[in-house]
């Protein structure tokens, strides 16, 4: 089965400068306060009362939220994940340890229910790219609908030198070397509160071979993911990858990440801590060799800023 490689190379960008202060942005193109508080307008349609805000935000953690980018609306991503916490102090707890990984990517707002993106992270040189199409929307009303429901395909391409290819798991010379994967993920999310959500992650991931160690290409598993919002500005995410058994590749431990995601004016900025460095489905769903009863957490951050291009799409 062939599928269409189409990414494009991100500009790397060796320094962030994050702002830690609120901004009062006067214009609403610029603000992602702004541009997410379309997510938390409560809309009404033929008397049909649409739930909004299930997250803050397109992601949670490390995946994908049921939540869409408003129509002609641009985000910039950087996600960073830094060396374990076991370096320790000489190491600065992971913070000076290579190696790290960075991940920069862009997504955009196609219509309001329909969102691409297309990412390039440092582990293993992946490019990726997905779209996100939102099937059903949580609402009451003369359309009772008690979940949100997402499909999300994401496709990958390992463009790791043959040199640079661990001979633990590089393919003998009978062998084809596979470069893309991919992943398919239906999102189930219910919004409970104006505090509190929950999300079901149902994901197939059909794995490369040169990457890890799969034993079998083709993994099931299943995520759950919540948020608790603790003011306007700021909540508290968790998000757990269950990999079946027999399934999954030796050496392979199941994602977990929890983070506090801030609101500053322009960005959403999210800290966290997790035992996978992986930043791609494929990736930090069944590649994760780290584990937190072993000192294998690690330190990482998210950042997020959205631009309003064109007019508002109604």
């Amino acid at each position: 089965m062939r599928f269409l490689r189409f990414f494009l190379t991100a500009a790397a960008f060796p320094v962030v400068c994050i702002q830690a202060s609120a901004q009062n942005a006067t214009n609403s193109a610029d603000s992602a306060a702004v541009l997410m508080n379309q997510l938390e307008t409560k809309n009404s349609e033929h008397n049909i009362h649409y739930i909004t805000a299930t997250f803050k935000y397109t992601r949670i953690i490390d995946g994908q939220s049921v939540e869409n980018l408003p129509a002609r609306v641009l985000d910039f991503r950087i996600l960073h994940r830094f060396g374990p916490l076991s370096a320790g102090l000489y190491n600065f707890f992971g913070l000076d340890y290579s190696p790290f990984n960075v991940k920069i990517g862009f997504d955009y707002g196609i219509t309001n229910n329909f969102m691409i993106g297309i990412a390039h992270s440092g582990y293993d040189k992946l490019y990726d790219a997905f779209f996100k199409w939102r099937i059903l929307r949580q609402s009451t009303g003369a359309k009772n609908a008690p979940v949100s429901i997402s499909f999300v395909p994401t496709f990958a391409f390992n463009t790791l030198d043959p040199s640079q290819i661990d001979p633990a798991v590089k393919p003998d010379s009978a062998t084809e070397i596979k470069r893309t994967s991919y992943v398919l993920q239906l999102l189930i999310a219910r919004k409970f509160s104006e505090g509190l959500a929950l999300q079901v992650m149902p994901s197939y991931i059909h794995a490369d071979n040169i990457s890890y160690f799969h034993s079998k290409p083709d993994i099931l598993a299943i995520g759950i993911a919540g948020r608790q919002r603790l003011s306007r500005m700021i909540e508290v995410n968790a998000e757990y990858y269950y990999q079946v058994p027999g399934l999954k590749a030796p050496g392979s431990h199941n994602a977990l990440s929890l983070g506090i995601a801030i609101g500053t004016g322009g960005h959403v900025f999210e800290l966290l801590i997790s035992n996978s460095q992986g930043l791609t489905e494929k990736s930090f769903i069944t590649e994760t060799n780290g584990r937190w009863d072993n000192a294998g957490a690690l330190f990482g951050f998210n950042i997020s800023r959205v631009f309003q291009l064109g007019k508002k799409h109604r």
